[in-house]
């Protein structure tokens, strides 16, 4: 019963980020009749076609093997419903009386769902998800969760002889929804990085990130500016966060003036992180051992 709450209340969360995103961009020049959306948080459009009363919407989403997971489907033929609202601004859309979503596959289009209209050109009314209890408190802060990641180096056995990391991204799991979340937002989280998946999983929690560099972020929630800093290479095979790296962060970091430090790695935390983490206890490095973990926190909230 717990896991299905949170799950059904991620949901809204994934779909109040996509609202939140539309309503900002609204009110600007005029679309394109047929645009290929490319700065959009939720589901980039890659089409928009009319056929026979029929609203055909095409989002760059990757769908994984198999079955749709329900979720997705939900969040796809939602924001579809909101797209075509949006073209009945500029296109006579009182004919249609379906919305058909898709996705991408090898490299084709598959439906994904569709909705029915009760009355041609009468879309149901939009939906507004209120947010998570915790992510609508003016205090919340993710990283008093982040607090409770382990702050002892790890009993791990000797790494040395690690000659190469395989890619962490596909070895974190994520709840049904999240990973709704993470596909709506173009991205295969069974190909995707650890990195990549990191800052998706925040998206969707609520997190507004906008890239400084190749390899250094800032995410904004509630006012709060988080310093994110990538380090995802593992091109070297060295096992083990390089301790310039570290030095480097915390440089950069302290002379941003943000409120929060994290630095996201899949390679293996040096013994430092421990003493730096005690000493500013802003910062968090998120290494290899503490992953799966972050991402349960940021989940659950």
């Amino acid at each position: 019963m717990v896991i299905v709450i949170v799950v059904a209340v991620v949901v809204l969360v994934v779909g109040a980020l996509i609202f939140a995103v539309r309503s900002r961009s609204a009110g600007g020049p005029g679309p394109d009749p047929n645009p290929i959306e490319n700065d959009r948080t939720g589901p980039s459009v890659a089409e928009f076609h009319m056929s026979d009363g029929s609203a055909q919407v095409r989002f760059s989403v990757p769908l994984a093997a198999g079955e749709i997971d329900a979720v997705l489907v939900d969040l796809l033929v939602r924001e579809g419903i909101e797209v075509v609202r949006e073209k009945s601004h500029e296109l006579p859309l009182n004919k249609v009386h379906k919305v058909v979503v898709f996705g991408r596959r090898d490299g084709g289009w598959v439906e994904v769902g569709s909705v029915e209209l009760d009355t041609p050109g009468m879309l149901p009314p939009p939906m507004i998800p209120e947010l998570l209890p915790n992510a609508s408190r003016p205090g919340f802060d993710a990283f008093e969760r982040i607090s409770e990641l382990p702050q002892n180096p790890p009993n791990l056995a000797d790494r040395s002889s690690v000659e190469e990391l395989e890619p962490m991204g596909p070895m974190v799991v994520l709840p049904q929804a999240v990973e709704a979340g993470i596909r709506a937002q173009g991205l295969d989280p069974e190909a995707v990085d650890a990195c990549a998946l990191v800052l998706g999983v925040m998206r969707v929690a609520g997190y507004a990130i906008s890239e400084k560099s190749a390899d250094t972020l800032e995410g904004i929630r509630h006012g709060q500016r988080v310093f994110l800093r990538t380090v995802c290479h593992l091109s070297s095979g060295h096992p083990e966060l390089d301790e310039r790296q570290v030095d480097r962060f915390v440089v950069d970091f302290l002379s941003s003036g943000a409120d929060r430090g994290l630095l996201i790695t899949e390679q293996f935390s040096p013994f430092e992180i421990y003493d730096r983490e005690r000493r500013e206890p802003r910062m968090r490095f998120i290494t290899r051992e503490r992953l799966q973990g972050f991402v349960d926190a940021l989940v659950i909230g």
